[in-house]
């Protein structure tokens, strides 16, 4: 990277050292080059100005040219304010700054030509714009240079030491005037004349001063390119080095302990998509280098036979396993759902979490260094050094979206002779176009198929006011032997409780419910794990019909008895929430129910999640709704898969196409010069090393 990037900004015209550190904490903004890259997040069409008699509270920023014809100060202290009368020759508004007000006082001046940029707000039946952008008609008339104007974001802190957008703006255009001719490209000759992109400077400089919206959609195009290309060259590098370089083990026999429980444990036919899905990993775990897939598959569709059918296939081939679940209660669950699989069969499972007494816990550590244990199921506590396995060769992780990079990394280290095998599963559907920006580094199989008897889950929306409906849809289930989920949200994603909506609900079930004839089961995130469990299993064992719970069941035990699961204030959940919770019932053959219980008040958001619910029981299409929804937001975290996924311009949501196009340059690229060694791709091993900082290291990759 050019020296002038790294420049300090304190150092810009304009800054200074006051400036700077403001800069520093506020934006995250240290370098000439932080500057340079801190985009505009909208703009402003300068030729655009609006009368005041056309303003409404509904319109966006808007720009008004007229005079002030009183200023004055009203209130003292806190409640000190700056208010002023601007009219133009088809009415009046009323402006108010809070901030700034001796500045201001004394600057503003009656009977000047002023424009006005800001947001109309109704207040009391009158209008009002506070704290407008202000610049005299003539300063307005020097300083416009385009049509489009870049907004930048800002704090109030900024805004008030002089660096709101319009200073931000000047800072740039000092910027640029020293960058000209100096910013470096970073993508090929080739690259760019085969997707006739912008080169690197103009984008910038159009990105920061458009001249018109034609140039600007190219340099928003160029520039969400090199995000992408980046992103997916690492991850595509990433993938090359696992190919490789990591040796891992070659699983070429199946044997007596896959052929058993094929023959005699399973109880039911796997589907296509199952079949297809284990000749893949067979594939990859016999090619004697490391297996890293993710197994995507919706809720019931049987990813966990695969992941026990996988790990037979290393004790086949002489080697132990281990699933790492992310809580205690989804540990347990597997653990007894393995063992009730494989009953019968010579094969030692054991389950390391928490909350296991540590003289069990030396046995377990001592049963796995001799190879006596073949399964090790845990939490995070499989991480841990004491943990070590005789000859681990495969690691099955369930809802991989918990666990980073970095702990992936610590069971590869858990066989000193080669790394073990990776296979990664989760039931949370994820849209294509996230999964190749996350998990890019990681090969993709999809079970797409339910198995055969399912029959699809019958979702309801009801308002509140088919209430006693309700409870007559809940008697008849229990008459007919089945059981029910009732589902009360949190206040937030911790495990802080609404108690009173839950105990208010479970109070209320109680009563329409009522014992001996009724037994109802209460189950939250704050019991102990005995109570839970005991709760638990006797919904399980069919001791209780009805199972009041928080969304701490989204990961819980599997009951195939229950058809029927009423998610209660389900406005409050996202839709790939509600997806999962739903897919707790409909584990039988019989027909099950999702009732959707809201308020009236729907925002468009919430109306969307209701419809797509009752439409589909499709997770992937629910999950492409909830992309375009939410935004990826972090994605059970943008840092999981290792790359650095810094995307300012580009949207997952609505850029698939183009994660496309620039993978598909990516692994161009690589498919001819793996290690970036021709000359003609100097620059783009430059912006990478440059990326890369403290990450993988291109500089010892040959």
């Amino acid at each position: 990277m050019s020296q002038l990037l790294q420049t300090s900004i304190e150092y810009l015209k304009g800054v200074g050292p006051k400036r700077g550190e403001l800069l520093k904490k506020g934006l995250n903004i240290h370098t000439f080059g932080d500057l340079m890259t801190h985009y505009p997040f909208r703009y402003v069409d300068k030729t655009k100005f609006y009368s005041i008699s056309e303003l409404h509270p509904d319109l966006p920023y808007i720009q008004i040219v007229g005079e002030f014809v009183h200023i004055e100060t009203i209130g003292s202290a806190r409640q000190k304010r700056l208010s002023a009368t601007f009219k133009d020759e088809t009415g009046r508004i009323q402006v108010v700054w809070f901030k700034g007000i001796k500045f201001l006082g004394s600057t503003v001046r009656v009977g000047i030509k002023y424009v006005l940029y800001g947001k109309v707000n109704a207040f009391n039946n009158s209008l009002s714009i506070v704290h407008p952008e202000l610049e005299t008609l003539v300063e307005y008339k020097n300083n416009i240079q385009s049509t489009l104007q870049a907004v930048y974001t800002s704090t109030e802190k900024l805004n008030n030491a002089g660096l709101a957008t319009k200073n931000i703006v000047k800072l740039q255009k000092n910027l640029f005037t020293q960058l000209i001719g100096k910013i470096p490209e970073n993508l090929s000759i080739d690259i760019i004349d085969q997707y006739k992109l912008l080169s690197r400077e103009k984008a910038l400089i159009q990105l920061h001063f458009p001249k018109n919206t034609e140039i600007l959609k190219r340099a928003i195009f160029r520039l969400k390119f090199e995000e992408l290309f980046f992103v997916q060259l690492e991850l595509l590098k990433l993938k090359l080095i696992n190919t490789n370089k990591n040796r891992g083990f070659a699983f070429s026999s199946i044997g007596d302990f896959f052929n058993h429980f094929y023959e005699n444990n399973l109880a039911f036919d796997l589907t296509n998509a199952q079949k297809r899905v284990l000749k893949e990993i067979r594939k990859d775990m016999a090619t004697g280098r490391q297996m890293n897939r993710l197994l995507q598959g919706d809720v019931g569709s049987g990813k966990t036979v695969v992941g026990l059918m996988s790990m037979l296939m290393a004790m086949d081939n002489g080697f132990q396993a281990c699933l790492m679940a992310p809580t205690e209660i989804l540990a347990q669950q597997h653990y007894a759902s393995l063992n009730e699989m494989l009953e019968g069969m010579p094969v030692k499972i054991s389950l390391l979490t928490g909350s296991v007494k540590i003289k069990d816990r030396r046995i377990i550590h001592t049963e796995l260094e001799s190879g006596e244990l073949h399964i090790l199921v845990g939490t995070h506590a499989l991480l841990e050094d004491k943990v070590k396995f005789k000859n681990l060769g495969l690691c099955v992780i369930d809802e991989q979206h918990r666990f980073g990079v970095a702990q992936r990394a610590k069971l590869w280290k858990k066989n000193e002779n080669g790394v073990p095998h990776i296979l990664v599963m989760t039931a949370t559907p994820i849209p294509r176009t996230l999964a190749m920006t996350l998990y890019g580094d990681l090969d993709v199989s999809v079970i797409d198929e339910l198995p055969p008897g399912r029959k699809p889950i019958e979702t309801i929306h009801w308002f509140e006011n088919k209430r006693e409906r309700l409870w007559g849809v809940l008697r008849e289930q229990i008459k007919l032997g089945r059981q029910v989920y009732i589902v009360y949200p949190l206040i937030d994603e911790s495990e802080k409780m609404d108690y009173a909506n839950l105990q208010a609900g479970f109070d209320h079930v109680l009563n329409k419910f009522p014992r001996p004839e009724y037994q109802v089961s209460i189950v939250h995130g704050q019991m102990t794990n005995e109570n839970k469990e005991m709760e638990m299993q006797r919904f399980v064992k069919g001791e209780t019909q009805i199972m009041v719970a928080t969304t701490v069941i989204e990961v819980g035990v599997n009951v195939p008895n229950a058809s029927l699961m009423v998610i209660e204030s389900a406005e409050r959940f996202g839709l790939s929430q509600l997806h999962q919770l739903r897919g707790r019932v409909g584990r039988g053959a019989e027909q099950s129910y999702c009732y959707l219980m809201t308020g009236y008040k729907l925002s468009d958001d919430g109306k969307l999640r209701m419809k797509t619910m009752t439409e589909t029981n499709d997770g992937f299409q629910i999950a492409e709704v909830d992309l375009k929804l939410r935004g990826p937001g972090d994605l059970s975290g943008t840092q999981q898969s290792g790359v650095p996924v810094n995307l300012k311009l580009t949207n997952l949501a609505k850029d698939g196409q183009l994660i496309e196009i620039a993978r598909n340059a990516a692994r161009d690229i690589l498919g001819k010069d793996s290690n970036l060694q021709l000359p003609e791709h100097q620059s783009i091993l430059a912006f990478a090393r440059e990326q890369q900082r403290g990450k993988t290291n291109w500089s010892r990759i040959s």
